[in-house]
């Protein structure tokens, strides 16, 4: 079964479309038996993307760091749900169990997450898919600084930034599957293990 991580608030956000954002990607994502790896949260986006993969009959891996256990309200229901030691296992766990990323709108958890795995693509770490989810504009902060970063020089040719950027849930799917069919480099996970 192929699994899609996705990065999201802990919260709901002001705008309700994110919300409905996270619940229309779970079902799109039960659809088409793709898998959730996600946070472990009962909160929030997070728990609203969880929740609907569930109700649709899906898989769901939630992965968790122990000190985050009660301040997010895991949730339980999952089919698998994974206790880690600290952030860094968390991370390193949601990115071997996943074949690519997804960003719903979040606050700095889920930017430095998005961040990272970027970083890691940028570098050659990896081949999964990303993609941005930009409901009403909500990265579109993001997007500006990286074109700066890439007009200042800063994103270098050769160190091209890999990601797709979406307006809604079912393109992510559609995006997801796409690049799947399309990446034919696999990175293996052990060198990034040895690296961090």
């Amino acid at each position: 079964m192929r699994h899609l991580c996705v990065y999201c608030g802990s919260g709901p956000g002001r705008n309700p479309a994110y919300m409905a954002a996270a619940r229309a990607l779970g079902g799109h994502m039960a659809d088409q038996g793709i898998g959730l790896v996600y946070g472990g949260g009962s909160l929030g986006l997070m728990g609203e993307v969880a929740r609907s993969v569930i109700a649709g009959g899906g898989h769901v891996v939630g992965i968790i760091p122990e000190f985050l256990v009660n301040k997010e309200r895991m949730l339980t229901e999952v089919n698998e749900l994974i206790v880690t030691a600290s952030m860094h296992e968390r991370k390193m766990t949601m990115f071997e169990r996943s074949d690519g990323f997804a960003a719903l709108p979040g606050g700095l958890g889920t930017l430095e997450e998005l961040v990272e795995i970027s970083t890691w693509a940028q570098l050659d770490r990896h081949a999964k898919p990303i993609i941005i989810c930009d409901i009403d504009d909500y990265w579109a902060p993001l997007i500006t600084l990286i074109n700066h970063m890439r007009q200042e020089k800063f994103i270098r040719e050769g160190l091209e930034l890999k990601f797709d950027v979406v307006k809604s849930p079912g393109e992510v799917v559609s995006v997801f599957e796409d690049r799947l069919k399309q990446s034919t480099a696999k990175v293996p996970q052990e060198p990034i293990r040895k690296t961090l």
